[in-house]
C-alpha cells in the first residue's frame, strides 16, 4: 500500500485538494473550497486547501488535520490504515466511506 492511501482507504493522489497543493493551482483551490463549504456546511476558503496527503508528513487541510474522526482515531490507535483495525466491521466512522466507495473498501481489505 502506498503512503497516498488515506487511513479510510481513499486515494489521496486523486484528491483535488492534494492536486491543487502540489500543482499550486489556485482555481482548483477555489473550486474545492466552494464544494467542501457546501458539503461540510462550514466556511472553507481557498487558502485552507493545502494538503499533501492524510498519512504523509506535511501540510493538511483543516478538516483532515483536526476534524476527520477517522484520521484522529487511526492516529490514537497507531495503525497504518483502518484495514489494520480489529473494529473495522463495526466502525460507524469508516463505514460512511467504505459503504459508498468500493475502491476504498477494497484497498482496506487488502491489508
Amino acid at each position: 500500500m502506498t503512503d497516498y492511501i488515506a487511513f479510510c482507504g481513499l486515494d489521496c493522489e486523486q484528491c483535488e485538494a492534494r492536486i491543487a497543493t502540489i500543482t499550486d493551482d489556485n482555481k482548483l483551490r477555489e473550486k474545492v473550497a466552494e464544494e467542501w463549504s457546501k458539503f461540510y456546511g462550514a466556511e472553507i476558503t481557498p487558502d485552507m486547501i493545502n494538503c499533501v496527503g492524510c498519512r504523509l508528513t506535511g501540510v493538511k487541510s483543516p478538516y483532515c488535520q483536526s476534524m476527520c474522526q477517522i484520521r484522529q482515531c487511526a492516529l490514537r490507535k497507531n495503525i497504518e490504515t483502518c484495514g489494520d483495525c480489529i473494529e473495522i466491521k463495526d466502525c460507524s466512522k469508516v463505514s460512511k466511506i467504505i459503504s459508498n466507495n468500493p475502491d476504498a473498501k477494497r484497498r482496506l481489505e487488502k491489508r
